[in-house]
């Protein structure tokens, strides 16, 4: 076995690796892990990733030719792009505005998108208070407000080329509309530099492919 393993469902957390895999044309197997009907505490994977979170992912030959197992997306992302000597830049500040911005989707997009989802969608009959709703309604305007700015400014995330950093945004913006269904509450036709931004890469066709990895059966 010498194809990376790829263990994940098609969420946006998910998405991100998927396009990635298909964007650097790694050879990979992928395996659906079910997190609605629990798959993710089984023994088997939390072996994988201890934190029973999706995506995980072996590279069998990664650790001096052993397994070697990555849990956390943004880790895999970075570590598939040095593999792959793909989409991270190699000059040291372009490669920092990179990480800056992928870890603003790991610590900003993804919870706080998340939440609103959570809350906006999932927790609608369980809720009553309009708090928590508000609250990650107008987080989530911010962090759209961020990235209009930068991406009214450059043609992508990072600046002038397209890295990790897209990939890991731009399936959660996608969220907003496609899952969550929230296009007038969050008011996402204002957003129209990421709204542009979107749509070049929802038309790539290694994305197109990518976001259906480990997409399961309606």
């Amino acid at each position: 076995m010498t194809a990376l393993q790829l263990y994940s469902l098609a969420t946006p957390n998910g998405q991100k690796v998927g396009i990635a895999l298909e964007e650097m044309q790694l050879a990979y197997e992928a395996h659906t892990v079910n997190i609605l009907k629990g798959d993710q505490f089984r023994e088997e994977f939390i072996k994988i990733n201890p934190n029973s979170k999706i995506p995980a992912l072996i590279d069998p030959e990664g650790d001096n030719g052993k397994p070697l197992t990555i849990m956390e997306s943004g880790a895999i992302l970075m570590y598939l792009a040095e593999k792959s000597g793909r989409f991270l830049p190699q000059s040291p500040v372009e490669k920092s505005r990179c990480l800056q911005w992928l870890f603003f989707q790991m610590g900003g997009v993804g919870p706080m998108f998340g939440q609103f989802g959570h809350f906006y969608v999932y927790a609608k009959e369980k809720c009553y208070h309009p708090y928590p709703l508000q609250r990650y309604a107008l987080e989530t305007k911010r962090l759209l407000s961020v990235l209009e700015k930068q991406l009214s400014e450059h043609n992508f995330v990072a600046g002038s080329e397209y890295t990790i950093a897209d990939m890991a945004i731009a399936p959660w913006v996608h969220c907003l509309s496609h899952f969550y269904k929230a296009d007038i509450i969050l008011d996402l036709e204002k957003y129209k530099a990421v709204q542009s931004w979107l749509g070049h890469f929802l038309s790539r066709p290694a994305v197109q492919k990518g976001m259906r990895v480990c997409q399961m059966e309606s």
